[in-house]
């Protein structure tokens, strides 16, 4: 029953979108829609769209044609922002503060007071291993600490939507490990997460997978669906059968 209501009411719905920025079609009728509580991958190449779509999702962007729902609300709108935890691929933080300052003024922006807003930062800064940077300046972070300092900000305000641009690139093996674990445990109470990438293995994590090229969805299916569809061994190999690339 539960499987049911998901399809009926899709978190996400995207129909028909194409997005050109002047003559260059960057994204090209797609359509698709992401479930309640599941982990939804958008995989493709650095240039393929990815950021654009996402951009689309979170009403940063506006599509050229076509239309755009997150939670029942036709994008782009404002007030989404405030239901959405978005990281974006470059690191959208004040590098002359403190970590502590600029989760801050996040809380304060999504409406965070009192002893609520100290507890969600202890939670978020321990999830991303950063309690002891908690009083250091930003400037004095190293990149990997930057991007997670930056998945701490989205999860912040606990949203039912994160929308995640390559939000493991430069962190290392074990704290991926344990971001993934939390990713996981949130979908388990209800969150939904869309995020794109560009590695593999993650690809293999999400319980359903987009595969997009040069603005054109090529499919989208379970992980293990879209190995059965291409009779691939591993999702690099179902890639590139999608990509017109066979062995």
């Amino acid at each position: 029953m539960n499987q049911t209501m998901h399809q009926a009411n899709p978190v996400i719905e995207v129909a028909h979108v194409d997005r050109s920025f002047g003559q260059k079609r960057v994204l090209q009728d797609i359509t698709l829609e992401v479930n309640r509580a599941e982990t939804f991958g958008i995989l493709g190449p650095s240039g393929s769209g990815k950021t654009t779509l996402v951009r689309l999702l979170t009403g940063i962007d506006e599509a050229t044609s076509g239309e755009v729902s997150v939670l029942g609300v036709r994008m782009p709108k404002l007030a989404m922002l405030q239901r959405i935890g978005y990281m974006a691929q470059s690191d959208a933080l004040y590098t002359e503060l403190s970590a502590k300052e600029n989760l801050e003024f996040f809380a304060s922006l999504y409406g965070l007071k009192g002893g609520n807003r100290t507890r969600r930062i202890g939670d978020v800064m321990e999830l991303v291993n950063l309690q002891e940077h908690l009083r250091k300046r930003v400037d004095q972070y190293s990149g990997g600490m930057k991007r997670r300092l930056s998945l701490a900000i989205a999860l912040l305000h606990e949203p039912p939507l994160l929308l995640l641009d390559e939000p493991t690139v430069g962190i290392d093996p074990v704290l991926r490990q344990s971001i993934w674990k939390e990713l996981k445990a949130l979908n388990r109470k209800g969150t939904t997460i869309v995020l794109t990438t560009h590695v593999m293995d993650e690809a293999e994590k999400c319980d359903r997978l987009a595969m997009i090229r040069e603005g054109v969805l090529l499919a989208a299916d379970t992980p293990a669906g879209l190995l059965q569809a291409t009779g691939s061994a591993t999702i690099e190999d179902a890639f590139l059968y999608y990509g017109g690339v066979r062995s």
